[in-house]
């Protein structure tokens, strides 16, 4: 993690990372003001704050209530050497706690990672540097030997060359990429978090049987994303580069929509449209892309290259946005191989569907057929070992699919979590499917999984197949674990021959979708010198459901942005407009305002809570409809989950409004206690909100301008550096660039 210092006046430093700022002192002894504590009080925090964050850990998988636990942490200095010291740390528990969970609470502070970094003895490097930026990948602490070349199945390149490739375009975009986090909990299964320093909301996750491997499946994944803008996706990208010559991509083409707001003719074709608008009902305004929100504009569209006859169709990039996620998006040392994970990936999903929405029963893979795999059976045993039954599954639907199945079970919680993969290769498939089960949980995390059910609508339901997709965390049937499964097992193998192997395996997996009737579409990116793809399968590939399109699309933020940007600048009738399109667009009134406008705020401020709700109440607050906004209060109160400060702000404002809509009440009775009871500042919060002399409390002004909008800002700055990039190179020219694809 980086972080960043600013020298304050006197003695005072102001740490800022991620959206954290943190302001140090020196005690008046020291010759400071004593107005926050020092570096080295917060060093002896940190690892008090770590102990009792994994106490809660535990208490909070097996349902012990922390209420009557006390932890404390004190330092004893050696007399001799004052860096010589002993951190003691207790607990005090509760008699009702069983020794069991005694020794289990202790053994839990043992993991403490702070602890564990002071206790391994950390390197400290000290070095000046010309510019804190120039080395974008100082952060990337593996550092493979460029002399060796591990290959490993699939791939065109070693993987050192790989990572320094893939590093290496990086750095010359000014990304600086930082390692937050690795986990090896079982052997031959690795992960890790990556993310971009300056943007921590850029981030990829890596997995692989190696750590060299995993870190190039992070990096690639990060490369793909990129190319793809899908770090961008849904957000709105400023009125700079709404206005610039393009948008999206340089060869990106905009259309105007016809009459009566029809779709333009030059947008899809016969085969997409009758997928994606069966009942006609889609219009050109439904595709408007919310990134720019340039609706004069018109229509931004990219150009995919249709499969089966090599015509350019023109895909909304809102269309992609809404209906694919991230699904069908890779970058491979060539074309070939970055089309084959696309392809393996859209398999992966798909069946995965069919699989579970079908309640379907597979058969489980011959042990005598593991064991030609002894390093990812040492990870399955290792799995088991540790109390978590593991079922390995071939989900090939009798060898029809490249997909395997590895599903794990955890009977203390009675949760489960089938993780499926893909590939050409059995092998690569089953280890692909081991190492997602993992990637970026620790044990712990798999207490958090649903159990199975019997009840077919759960699993059916649409978003529950959008849990599996963001991190497989949806719900499985009990029919899944059927002993008598659907189909016979198939030790298939879909895997090219020779120097092509590649190109071999993506003309096999084309076939496949070809041999169901489904038309696939490619997109080709090397503008960032990295070759990636995306490959759009329609009515196959979606992970969201079409009818989005219309019902939930995500330019619906164009509808609310300006007006919700410039909320204090609104006058009392456009209050009134906006507050009647919230009510009228069956919004959810949980949902974030910074997701429907697509605004980056910082999530610890009011801005980043902000619900519907919460605005509206808001507004009728700002309109002075007192009985509206109670209501809203009470809501508020009861469901939503905010910050203790703004929880207790609405609970003054529930009182004082209460006061002031019961006639026999009179708020000059009440208003000094209620002062002693939430104070004066929130009292004058809450008595401004109500007469009117404040609006909108907690909401800092800002604009369209995105003034004051610090963690938006550092994404579109993120976003720019592509941008320019892109401008520099010609829409028909690419890119000699290679670099290996994400998954390993």
């Amino acid at each position: 993690m980086e972080i960043k210092v600013n020298f304050l006046d006197k003695l005072r430093l102001e740490a800022k990372f991620d959206d954290f700022t943190v302001i140090a002192d020196q005690s008046i002894r020291y010759k400071g003001d004593g107005s926050a504590p020092g570096p080295f009080d917060y060093f002896l925090a940190s690892s008090a704050l770590c102990a009792a964050y994994f106490v809660k850990l535990y208490c909070n998988t097996r349902n012990i209530s922390t209420e009557n636990i006390r932890l404390s942490q004190n330092n004893i200095v050696d007399p001799d050497n004052r860096y010589q010291q002993i951190l003691k740390i207790q607990v005090e528990l509760p008699e009702d706690i069983s020794a069991i969970d005694r020794q289990g609470i202790l053994r839990s502070i043992e993991r403490c990672t702070v602890k564990k970094v002071v206790q391994a003895g950390p390197q400290f490097v000290i070095e000046e540097v010309e510019n804190l930026d120039a080395d974008a990948q100082t952060l990337l602490s593996l550092k493979p030997d460029p002399k060796s070349s591990t290959y490993i199945a699939g791939k065109d390149l070693p993987l050192e060359q790989t990572i320094a490739n893939m590093s290496g375009i990086l750095a010359n975009l000014g990304i600086k990429i930082e390692i937050a986090s690795w986990r090896n909990i079982i052997p031959n299964v690795w992960s890790l978090h990556i993310r971009d320093a300056h943007s921590p909301m850029c981030f990829t996750n890596g997995k692989g049987a190696t750590k060299e491997s995993a870190l190039a499946s992070a990096l690639g994944e990060y490369i793909e994303r990129l190319s793809n803008n899908h770090f961008y996706a849904g957000v709105f990208w400023g009125e700079d580069l709404a206005k610039a010559s393009f948008v999206h991509y340089p060869n990106e083409r905009w259309f105007q929509s016809g009459p009566k707001d029809a779709l333009p003719a030059e947008i899809l074709d016969a085969y997409s449209l009758q997928i994606y608008n069966p009942d006609g009902e889609l219009r050109a305004s439904h595709l408007v892309d919310a990134n720019s929100g340039n609706v004069e504009r018109g229509i931004c569209s990219l150009p995919y290259e249709r499969q089966s006859d090599g015509e350019i169709i023109y895909f909304p990039s809102n269309l992609i946005e809404n209906l694919y996620g991230s699904n069908g998006m890779s970058a491979g040392n060539t074309l070939a191989e970055a089309q084959v994970q696309c392809l393996s990936e859209i398999f992966e999903r798909a069946v995965k569907r069919e699989i579970l929405e079908g309640e379907i029963a597979l058969p489980d893979v011959p042990q005598e057929v593991l064991e030609k795999y002894p390093d990812i059976l040492a990870g399955i045993r290792a799995l088991e070992e540790q109390g978590f039954p593991v079922l390995v599954k071939d989900a090939s639907l009798g060898g029809v699919y490249p997909v395997m199945c590895v599903t794990l079970m955890n009977p203390r919680t009675g949760g489960v979590f089938a993780s499926f993969g893909a590939h050409p290769s059995l092998e690569v498939a089953l280890e692909r499917s081991l190492t997602e089960l993992l990637q970026g949980r620790s044990l712990e995390g798999l207490n958090d999984l649903p159990p199975p059910t019997f009840a077919s609508e759960a699993v059916t339901e649409p978003n529950n197949f959008v849990e599996h997709f963001i991190d497989s965390s949806g719900i499985v049937s009990w029919r899944f674990f059927s002993s008598k499964s659907d189909y016979d097992f198939v030790e298939w193998d879909f895997s090219g021959q020779g120097t092509n192997s590649n190109v071999d395996e993506a003309a096999t997996l084309f076939g496949i979708l070809e041999s169901l009737g489904k038309e696939a579409y490619v997109a080709v990116y090397d503008q960032l010198g990295a070759i990636a793809c995306r490959i759009l399968v329609p009515g196959y590939s979606e992970v969201y459901p079409i009818e989005d399109l219309i019902w939930d699309n995500t330019n619906k933020a164009l509808l609310f942005r300006a007006d919700i940007l410039n909320l204090h600048r609104l006058d009392n009738k456009a209050l009134a407009a906006l507050l009647e399109r919230l009510e009228n667009n069956e919004l959810d009134e949980y949902g974030d305002i910074a997701s429907l406008i697509g605004i980056e705020f910082d999530e610890n401020t009011v801005w980043g809570q902000l619900t519907v709700l919460e605005l509206k109440l808001l507004i009728h607050l700002a309109l002075k409809q007192f009985e509206e906004a109670h209501e809203l209060v009470g809501a508020f109160l009861q469901y939503n989950d905010n910050t203790v400060e703004r929880r207790l702000f609405y609970q003054a404002l529930d009182v004082v409004l209460e006061t002031l809509l019961n006639e026999d009440l009179a708020i000059g009775d009440y208003e000094a206690n209620f002062r002693r009871m939430f104070g004066d500042s929130r009292m004058d919060a809450v008595i401004g909100s109500v007469e009117g002399t404040i609006r909108f409390y907690g909401l800092t002004p800002t604009s369209m301008k995105l003034e004051g909008l610090e963690r938006h800002h550092r994404l579109i700055d993120s976003y720019r550096k592509l941008h320019a990039a892109r401008a520099k190179v010609p829409p028909s020219q690419g890119s000699n660039h290679q670099v290996d694809c994400r998954e390993l």
